[in-house]
């Protein structure tokens, strides 16, 4: 903890010192020992590394950028631009959230979906109702509740006498993570204390033979393994051009229309799901029933649950699944994740923002980061805030070797054509961030002489981010080559870094 301290003391004291605008004066160029006499091999130049200042430059990008590198070990700070701005961090910020649910959960922290029952079982029938308690697990699927209906075979149960229960009193229930965007992207589904499938059902068309633009259409849960159709997600076929897609909260279902001149001869996608516990009810009493045991219609409660575990299944240790976080960078396990974290913390979770509000405090007063602010714990609202500085002083807090690295993902470096570069000698570790003119990346760099740089990136231009229109948000015009040109910058400041301070 004392070594934690002072590299955080450290290095906020030289944030502290240099201006928002600021360079290391480095060498552009440096020169390899020239071989001795008689020796045929000429001298060995390295490449001429540019200036942070002119690769922003030749970046292009507008809007504003900030960067931090330092010795991931000491607490150094190298080089800075605007260390102390606070940006946009989208999905960078899964790694605060990876290390507040390290800090209030544990690594070996597992949750928990169960089946209780209120009642006894005599032959084969439960005298009470059946409850399907959920524990906030966000990586549940289809072929989980399979298994959880065979084992509740085997506990003896095939019928039941009183209500089947859907119980969501673990997490409140969030609709969307961020309700600016688009209503059918898969990745802004709901979060609650039961979820499957990540929150997205799957829709999918098919033009009938001989029939033109007439379609059959279904809405399932599927897995590999399982198909199970559901209805509380509904889907109609509208003659019209645009939207694609209208979402509409009515009669407890999901009640979503598309345009028929999108569908062409057939296809299928993620839509998101905004009844995320009646999902899991529905699929759940198909997979009872395919074993015998017939359930009745559900019903959601919030209240304290007194009875017995029948069935529980468990997830993964929570280090598997931050390590597939902040591989895959799932919104809905990110959101999961960080409201249990606030739920541990002796609080009461209201809401996905008081969640939101809960960490940022927590980030301030265990990283000293004074320019954090978060409304959700993925990044996907655009209105979380994290300077650069602040996060490299988590990241050196935290040191090259601890679990926050060995959780990182490896991002590989790629030539002018965007192929990766086998062999590289730098090697990088990290969480990438994007939304529609918006990219960061945070990490650490192992240099070929082994030194260890924590660095943290963030660009973003806001005036054009917030000229985008809702029913363009998917893929906004300009976006892509803007990221693009982002992640150039990203590789020729790792690249520079690690040629002046671990060559």
């Amino acid at each position: 903890m004392k070594t934690d301290f002072s590299r955080r003391l450290f290095i906020a004291a030289m944030l502290a010192s240099v201006s928002e605008r600021a360079f290391a004066k480095a060498p552009l160029a440096s020169l390899r020992p020239k071989p001795r006499s008689g020796n045929s091999k000429a001298a060995a130049v390295k490449p001429v590394i540019k200036s942070a200042k002119s690769l922003i430059s030749q970046a292009k990008l507008g809007g504003k950028i900030g960067f931090v590198v330092a010795d991931a070990k000491t607490g150094l700070v190298l080089e800075t631009h605007n260390p102390l701005l606070a940006q946009p961090p989208a999905s960078v910020t899964k790694t605060i959230t990876a290390l507040y649910a390290l800090d209030l959960l544990g690594s070996g922290y597992r949750f928990k979906t169960r089946l209780m029952a209120t009642g006894p079982i005599s032959n084969g029938r439960l005298k009470g109702d059946l409850v399907l308690v959920g524990g906030g697990d966000p990586t549940l699927t289809t072929d989980d509740l399979a298994k959880m209906a065979a084992s509740l075979k085997r506990a003896g149960v095939r019928e039941i006498s009183g209500k089947f229960r859907v119980n969501t009193a673990a997490l409140p229930l969030a609709k969307s993570i961020d309700s600016s965007q688009p209503d059918h992207v898969g990745y802004n589904p709901a979060v609650s204390a039961l979820n499957l499938n990540f929150n997205r059902v799957y829709f999918e068309w098919k033009r009938r033979g001989g029939s033109a633009g007439r379609y059959d259409v279904s809405m399932d849960g599927r897995t590999n393994r399982y198909r199970p159709a559901v209805r509380f997600a509904k889907m109609n076929v509208v003659n019209r051009e645009l939207p694609v897609y209208t979402y509409k909260d009515a009669n407890g279902a999901d009640n979503w229309t598309v345009a028929r001149r999108a569908l062409g001869k057939g296809g299928g996608r993620w839509l998101p799901v905004r009844k995320p516990h009646l999902y899991a009810a529905e699929v759940f009493q198909t997979m009872a029933r395919s074993h015998g045991i017939k359930l009745p219609r559900t019903v959601t409660s919030k209240g304290n649950i007194n009875g017995q575990v029948l069935v529980e299944h468990k997830s993964a240790e929570l280090r598997v699944l931050l390590k597939n976080l902040l591989k895959y960078s799932n919104n809905m396990t990110a959101e999961s994740i960080g409201m249990m974290a606030s739920s541990a913390s002796g609080g009461t979770v209201g809401s996905l923002k008081a969640s939101a509000k809960e960490m940022t405090a927590w980030s301030k007063s265990h990283s000293g980061a004074r320019k954090s602010s978060f409304v959700d714990h993925s990044g996907l609202g655009s209105g979380s805030r994290l300077a650069a500085g602040d996060m490299v002083s988590a990241l050196v807090k935290q040191g090259p070797n601890g679990q926050l690295a060995h959780l990182l993902k490896q991002i590989p470096l790629r030539n002018s054509k965007g192929k990766v570069i086998k062999g590289h000698p730098v090697k990088v570790h990290a969480k990438t961030g994007t939304l529609n003119f918006v990219s960061a990346l945070a990490g650490y760099i192992t240099a070929p002489d082994g030194t260890q740089l924590a660095f943290a990136i963030f660009t973003a231009d806001e005036k054009r981010r917030n000229g985008v229109g809702k029913a363009d948000r998917e893929a906004p015009r300009g976006s892509k080559s803007w990221n693009k040109a982002s992640k150039r910058l990203q590789q020729g400041l790792i690249e520079r870094w690690a040629g002046l301070y671990g060559g």
